[in-house]
């Protein structure tokens, strides 16, 4: 059962709480395809996962050499967005662009 301590001088007592849950984290992948241009994957960092142009350059070559590359480590639900945004921009411009996630 959690412990109540009185803040001093203010008259109210806050919940204490005996652990703190971090969630869990996920890599979002970009996946090697021999259809999406360097130049479109290196605007879907830079637009959508916030790099900075040559951090966006450098994981664009990582998905070019190594069929993947990690776009950035998030909370479930904003790799989940981000990997949906991704999908979504891809699709309007007319590539074929994935993405993955996987547990830190």
């Amino acid at each position: 059962m959690p412990e109540y301590v009185e803040q001093p001088g203010s008259g109210t007592s806050i919940q204490e709480r005996d652990t703190v849950e971090i969630p869990r984290r996920f890599r979002v992948l970009l996946l090697n395809d021999h259809y999406t241009t360097m130049d479109f994957v290196v605007y879907v960092l830079e637009q959508v996962f916030h790099k900075a142009p040559q951090e966006a350059q450098k994981i664009m070559l990582n998905v070019h050499k190594n069929g993947m590359g990690v776009a950035g480590v998030y909370v479930k639900a904003v790799a989940e967005t981000k990997i949906m945004a991704t999908h979504t921009l891809a699709r309007k411009n007319g590539f074929p662009l994935r993405c993955s996630m996987e547990p830190e």
